[in-house]
């Protein structure tokens, strides 16, 4: 499948592009009460399989939104955390959550 090249300057657009994937925005939900390993988020996101979690993560370390730390241990240890950039997008979350409140309900 060929990826759209599509270039836009729209500023909504953009923002789609980066958070656009409702897997996204429930990673970044969780990843927004602090760093989580790799098992605590597919606990926490039940629906996502473990290859879709891991290609999610991917790309938002791809797009600076998630770091990832590797310890060196045995079992290796990995923690995901927000970047400053992804921290950002709290208000943008928040008013998403805000929004879903009021017409869940409807």
């Amino acid at each position: 499948m060929k990826k759209n090249n599509i270039k836009c300057s729209c500023p909504v657009f953009s923002t789609v592009q980066l958070i656009g994937n409702k897997w996204v925005l429930v990673i970044l939900n969780k990843l927004l009460n602090g760093t989580m390993r790799f098992g605590e988020l597919r606990k926490e996101i039940e629906e996502i399989s473990p290859k879709m979690l891991t290609q999610q993560l991917r790309k938002m370390e791809k797009d600076g939104i998630v770091t990832r730390e590797i310890f060196p241990e045995i079992p290796p240890k990995v923690e995901y955390s927000l970047t400053m950039k992804g921290r950002e997008l709290k208000p943008v979350l928040d008013s998403i959550s805000l929004w879903g409140k009021k017409y869940a309900k409807q």
